[in-house]
């Protein structure tokens, strides 16, 4: 038995000489020391030694245990040592190599528009609500009180789906969907992308961005849209911006009126840019609802009354920010893009 547990420990011994992973080594391990090891077999023979031999070859056989033990221990940290130098090699950072410069970026001048004019809104009792870009007719058109042959139903001015589907061409779909399910009072803005066929040029993109907001309760006058809109400007421009209603028709308000603002330049004294007459373009158009559109959406119009208005985002953006080209906004040039 002593032979058989001196040749356990050469193996052993030289098997480990041989390894240089840590599977292979704690497999070893097994092989000769655990539950049905090498070793552990030839001392499950033990019972059939004397009691003279008996302490003998049990002292042997811990002393090789241990001998075996010391082996893998040491091995293994020598493993460990190499796997960690390769480690470090491999993830050696070289210090001397330029460092790169980490770019920041910043939100588009459309996104932060937005998010302008949608806090301001926010901050005087409006709800943000959005939309599908993709929408009904119905909602688009139908429901909005545009007639069958109103231009805007055109196939050569709105981008058709199928026959009842479509790319919305204003964010007024929206207004229709919260009027249909939710009951009056009503104060909200929806902001977002819409679409129309249209030839770009400088002013002019056939995807654009607009925001329209929506009050209905009841005793809802053309005075609180003027009030809404005056305060609405001067959050947006200054105290000494000013506003001019002038009549204008829209199928789903009525009566309707485009609004001009002061010319951002002379504040509406009178200079060359707006050729003396102290005010700037027209910035959106607004109205009461019709009563036919609250109808449609279940709304007793004879109760209930209401105001509607849409602004181009885009132009607020080239306004606010001096672009003098809706293109800008859409291309991603990082020269122009970086300006803000």
């Amino acid at each position: 038995m002593k032979d058989k547990i001196s040749k356990i420990k050469e193996e052993a011994m030289e098997e480990i000489k041989d390894l240089n992973n840590m599977e292979d080594l704690e497999e070893l391990r097994i092989k000769f020391l655990g539950k049905k090891g090498e070793l552990t077999k030839v001392l499950r023979g033990m019972g059939k030694l004397s009691n003279k031999e008996r302490p003998v070859i049990g002292q042997m056989a811990n002393e090789v245990r241990q001998d075996i033990e010391k082996e893998i221990n040491n091995t293994k940290e020598s493993l460990k040592k190499e796997i960690q130098k390769k480690k470090l090699e491999k993830e050696r950072i070289d210090i001397s190599i330029p460092g790169k410069n980490i770019v920041l970026g910043h939100r588009h001048p459309l996104v932060k528009t937005i998010e302008e004019l949608e806090n301001i809104f926010m901050n005087m009792g409006f709800s943000v609500v959005y939309g599908p870009e993709v929408e009904t007719v119905e909602n688009n058109f139908d429901e909005l009180n545009s007639p069958e042959n109103h231009p805007s139903r055109d196939l050569t001015d709105t981008f058709y789906i199928t026959e009842d589907i479509l790319l919305r061409t204003h964010t007024s779909p929206v207004q229709i969907r919260v009027m249909k399910e939710n009951k009056p009072p009503l104060r909200i803005v929806s902001a977002g992308r819409t679409f129309r066929f249209d030839d770009v040029d400088d002013t002019h993109s056939p995807m654009f961005h607009q925001l329209e907001g929506l009050v209905v309760d009841e005793n809802v006058t053309m005075a609180n849209l003027k009030e809404t809109i005056d305060t609405f400007i001067k959050e947006l421009f200054g105290e000494d911006m000013h506003t001019r209603f002038r009549p204008h028709y829209f199928p789903f308000t009525e009566p309707s009126a485009e609004v001009d603002v002061s010319c951002f330049n002379c504040k509406g004294k009178g200079c060359e840019e707006c050729n003396g007459t102290g005010w700037s373009m027209e910035l959106l158009g607004c109205g009461m609802v019709n009563p036919k559109v609250l109808q449609n959406c279940g709304i007793d119009p004879d109760k209930y009354s209401g105001f509607a208005f849409g602004l181009g985002i885009d132009r607020i953006a080239m306004v606010k920010y001096g672009i003098d080209n809706i293109r800008l906004l859409f291309e991603n040039d990082m020269r122009f893009l970086e300006q803000f």
